[in-house]
């Protein structure tokens, strides 16, 4: 049943059209929305640890009405604490890679080397503006957080995968951002002022680095052949697996923080529940809703087989069912 959402649609000719007029306009549109992390973002605030900092259709607080509401919001400040640290992870990555790809147009097309070169210079300026976020949450929340994640070990097995595979998960998780923001971040008025517009920012940005990401898969796409491609739907099953792994890590950590954190002693079984909706909001957060974003869904759809979209559904299908419960 989970896997529906994943069905493939009749195929169609993927046809590749000239592109530089793409690169030139998400380089216009970098210079006009260009931002910078004092001026516009922190301005000389903190972040307000009497309000949350994850939306509750994000954190899926609402599954644990035991709570009380300054848990609830301690809760939603655990997760967003992880949720800007998992970002700055995964951007160590997509700069890492877009700078590869700079590579191919050093001496070819140079309004497409600066688009990605604009996109790489961004992405550096996310994972310090997220950097900052977790010194101020240190600083105001209680000790013991970890953050399991170590960027450049999770950054390197990444980018050893097949390029179709990186560019596929990195479009994955920028979709991500545009959907989280649209959907749950921007009309919630009850979060920190700081966190949230931290996140209309890198939304900003981030909605032109996923117009990059969908033409460079495109073109990397176009340019292997079969074998190559199953060998990049090989690795996006494994990748997807990986971040799996990494979420049900971090989330046991992060249920383990708060349960020692919040103020009072809980029942076994509300402690299972704790740590069950940790796990299944940070699957739905960093997995379910790209997979099956609209957008997303178009692009893979398109770059894969009937067959490679069905074993893509299946591996998914246990985080998917998780996930919806």
């Amino acid at each position: 049943m989970y896997a529906a959402v994943l069905d493939p649609l009749p195929s169609r000719p993927i046809t590749l059209r000239p592109v530089t007029d793409r690169y030139a306009k998400v380089v216009e549109a970098s210079k006009r929305i260009r931002w910078d992390l004092d001026r516009d973002v922190f301005r000389g605030r903190a972040l307000d640890l009497q309000r949350g900092f994850m939306p509750d259709g994000l954190s899926k607080v609402g599954e644990l009405a035991f709570l009380k509401p300054a848990e609830a919001r301690f809760f939603s400040q655990v997760q967003g604490r992880t949720y800007a640290n998992l970002f700055a992870s995964f951007e160590r990555c997509i700069g890492a890679g877009t700078l590869a790809l700079s590579r191919d147009y050093w001496l070819g097309d140079q309004v497409a080397l600066e688009a990605l070169v604009r996109f790489t210079d961004e992405e550096l300026k996310h994972q310090a503006m997220f950097r900052r976020l977790e010194a101020m949450a240190a600083k105001g929340m209680p000790s013991g957080y970890e953050f399991l994640v170590q960027p450049d070990e999770i950054a390197a097995a990444v980018l050893a995968k097949s390029p179709w595979a990186v560019l596929a998960l990195t479009l994955d998780v920028e979709v991500v951002v545009q959907a989280h923001y649209r959907a749950s971040i921007e009309s919630d008025t009850q979060l920190s002022e700081l966190w949230k517009d931290v996140f209309l920012h890198h939304w900003k940005e981030e909605s032109q680095h996923t117009i990059l990401d969908e033409i460079e898969w495109r073109r990397e796409h176009a340019r292997c052949d079969e074998a190559t491609r199953a060998r990049g739907v090989d690795d996006l099953i494994a990748l997807f697996g990986d971040v799996d792994a990494l979420l049900q890590a971090q989330s046991r950590a992060d249920a383990d923080y708060f349960i020692r954190h919040a103020g009072r002693m809980y029942l076994s079984a509300e402690e299972a529940d704790i740590r069950d909706v940790m796990l299944k909001a940070y699957r739905w957060q960093h997995i379910v809703a790209g997979v099956q974003e609209p957008r997303y869904l178009e692009v893979l759809r398109a770059l894969t087989t009937p067959a490679q979209m069905e074993r893509i559904a299946r591996a998914l299908e246990p985080i998917l069912a998780h996930a919806a419960c």
